[in-house]
Order: structure tokens, then C-alpha cells, then sequence
């Protein structure tokens, strides 16, 4: 059950940057992504997939991997339509 538990809260959290990177796409606009921001949160997905890693837990590591992903993606556009 606790395992079901971290895959839920780890798929929610790794959702929760589609909504932003959609609205950057057809926008063709990041003026409002804070880099920053981004910056934080990719340092902080690349730390929770090295715990994941460090104590074997699935969940974790997955959740960040993809999380990680998303993040580079936002900070990607953020670049790409920077004026």
C-alpha cells in the first residue's frame, strides 16, 4: 500500500509541469517562468533520484526521472522563447 502510495504522489507531482509546459507551446511565450525556479527544481529532482537510488526505492526514482525531464523541458522553452 505505501508503495501505491509513493507511485500516486509520484505521478501527481510529475504531472504538475505538463499544464505549464502547454501553456508555454501554445503561447509561443516563458515570460512569466521564473528560471530560477526551474533551476531549483531541476537541482532538486536530480537529488530525489539519486536517494531513489540510494535506498532502492522504484517510486522515487521514477517520479524524478520524469520530473527531471519535464523541468529540462519547461527550462527549454524558457530559452528557446526567450526575447
Amino acid at each position: 500500500m505505501i508503495e501505491v502510495l509513493g507511485y500516486c504522489a509520484g505521478f501527481l507531482t510529475t504531472v504538475s509541469f505538463v499544464p505549464q509546459a502547454m501553456k508555454i507551446l501554445r503561447s509561443k511565450s516563458a515570460h512569466d517562468v521564473s528560471m530560477q525556479t526551474y533551476g531549483i527544481l531541476a537541482a532538486g529532482s536530480l537529488l530525489w533520484m539519486m536517494y531513489g537510488i540510494f535506498t532502492s526505492s522504484l517510486p522515487i526514482i521514477i517520479a524524478n526521472v520524469i520530473t527531471f525531464g519535464f523541468v529540462l523541458f519547461v527550462i527549454f522553452l524558457k530559452l528557446r522563447y526567450a526575447k
